[in-house]
């Protein structure tokens, strides 16, 4: 039985979506008419990844620092896997199918649910999310680092 004190942790996460609830109500009137179609992969990353992963995907995002998880670099996917692993970064981006109990609780958002509510929660909106998910998976695919050092490299 885990006794450690989450309390602090509950309460940086529930701020966090707090704030993200308070942004997205502020620009709920902006985004009334855009669905998932609308964004590009970068976009869809802008939006929903970079406050964690930064812009650049190097996990300095605003919020990475106030987690209690080192968030991934996601420039280095191929380079750990030897190649880019489509199926294993779209599992863990939608997140549904997942059983991540051998490796702790999930920090990251379950994105596959998050955006299906947001488009409606039916079968269109299923259709919209893998749509998203493919189009962010192709942009992180994209930011893979190829460089002398052997960080990381660019498996087509």
């Amino acid at each position: 039985m885990c006794t450690e004190d989450r309390g602090p942790r509950r309460s940086l996460l529930l701020a966090v979506a707090l704030a993200g609830g308070v942004l997205s109500v502020g620009t709920a009137a902006a985004f009334d008419a855009v669905t998932l179609d609308d964004y590009s992969g970068q976009e869809l990353f802008e939006r929903f990844c970079a406050s964690c992963h930064g812009t650049s995907a190097t996990g300095n995002g605003p919020v990475a620092g106030a987690l209690n998880v080192m968030v991934p670099d996601l420039t280095t996917i191929a380079a750990r896997y030897g190649e880019f692993p489509v199926t294993v970064v779209r599992d863990v981006i939608d997140g549904r199918g997942i059983d991540m109990r051998a490796h702790g609780t999930r920090t990251m958002p379950v994105w596959g649910y998050e955006l299906w509510v947001d488009e409606g929660g039916d079968v269109t909106a299923q259709n919209a999310v893998r749509q998203a998910i493919a189009k962010l998976v192709d942009y992180v695919r994209s930011v893979q680092r190829n460089d002398e050092r052997g960080t990381g490299r660019t498996a087509r």
